[in-house]
């Protein structure tokens, strides 16, 4: 009688195992390169996409459009929908706030923060600030016009307005030169306190300017979370690279004890 063939071996557990665990060590291995900060914030970045991709699919789809209203509604007097709730001196102060997040204030602040950098001889720094704020401004242009959502039309608006609804243009623009600002003179300080001063600052306006929108009845709440969440990605990723310019000297460092700048050390 013909002898069968004895059947193949079953693979090990370890045989099946080994390559895996090669991989998550590896994979261990190139994330030790970088430091925590560098990957939270890396995460950072793309959990503020996600929101983004989140937010825009549900107004997309028309799922927030009942909450939208609502909130634009609940911040107008019943009786007259063209006088908003609270006292005046907050209508004036909603005007007054939201303008800081107009493209008039936030290019003026960006001039008056790069002729700083110049000053100090910061000519890199100043490029990185200039380029991210032009480059969050076409980000946002290039949205708007994307998704085209127009203005809600339940309540006079207390504020002009020339582009589409979403996402929120000063809510991102707000976020991403305030974000950004604070991020890039907080590389360039070595006190804690002054880089936590910078960033508690930057989200105190951001969040501000985005609140006061909804508030003018110009925005809905999603067109301004989406703008966060845009203007954080940006300003983030614009942190990020800032980080790695200057850690290759490629930007330089700002010395506020002699009020010069010195070049970073490609070590760090």
């Amino acid at each position: 009688m013909p002898i069968d063939d004895p059947p193949p071996p079953r693979p090990s557990l370890r045989g099946v195992l080994s390559p895996v665990a090669r991989g998550i060590r590896k994979a261990i291995e190139h994330l030790g390169q970088y430091e925590f900060n560098v990957l939270a914030t890396a995460m950072a970045v793309v959990g503020a996409v996600l929101f983004f991709i989140w937010i825009a699919d549900a107004v997309s789809e028309g799922e927030t459009l009942r909450f939208d209203e609502w909130a634009v509604q609940a911040l107008r007097r019943a009786n007259d929908p063209a006088v908003p709730i609270g006292p005046a001196w907050l209508s004036e102060m909603g005007r007054d706030v939201t303008a800081l997040g107009g493209v008039g204030f936030l290019f003026l602040l960006t001039a008056i923060v790069a002729g700083f950098l110049w000053l100090q001889r910061m000519y890199a720094a100043m490029a990185l600030v200039v380029g991210s704020t032009l480059g969050g401004t076409v980000v946002s242009l290039v949205l708007k016009s994307f998704f085209d959502r127009p203005r809600p039309q339940l309540v006079p608006h207390l504020s002009i307005v020339h582009t589409s609804s979403f996402p929120s243009g000063h809510a991102m623009m707000s976020s991403a030169v305030f974000l950004t600002l604070g991020l890039l003179l907080g590389q360039f300080v070595d006190s804690l306190r002054l880089k936590a001063y910078f960033f508690i600052v930057a989200l105190l306006m951001t969040f501000l300017v985005g609140c006061s929108r909804v508030y003018m009845g110009v925005h809905y709440p999603t067109d301004v979370l989406a703008g966060w969440a845009a203007g954080m990605a940006w300003a983030l990723a614009c942190g990020l690279v800032a980080r790695s310019l200057r850690r290759r000297g490629l930007v330089e460092d700002l010395d506020v004890t002699t009020h010069n700048a010195r070049p970073e050390s490609p070590a760090g």
